[in-house]
């Protein structure tokens, strides 16, 4: 089974934990300028790449709080896990995060 490090509780299996889908989105606002086209592309166009994918992860049977993971969709290997207020990290060609 996965093993996800939740930055305060440390490491826990990944039935705990729920993901969020993907982080560092920037929502589209103030709300009364956005145009109907764009709030769509917003909600539904979500990228899935396989490979390096930045996601948010809710410890759900646990704290309670949300982190950030940088996570290989292909082989489900964790690059790093941070906090929801830090920087993505930057991930190298040779798999680790600097």
């Amino acid at each position: 089974m996965l093993q996800i490090s939740c930055p305060w509780c440390g490491p826990r299996d990944e039935i705990e934990f729920r993901c969020g889908g993907q982080s560092h989105v920037i929502r589209p606002g103030p709300p009364e300028e956005v145009d109907d086209a764009t709030w769509g592309r917003y909600l539904s166009e979500k990228i899935n790449p396989r490979g390096d994918h930045l996601e948010r992860w809710l410890h759900a049977a646990g704290c309670r709080r949300w982190f950030n993971v940088a996570r290989d969709t292909a082989t489900h290997r964790i690059r790093a896990v941070y906090h929801m207020v830090e920087a993505a990290p930057a991930i190298g060609d040779e798999g680790s995060a600097r």
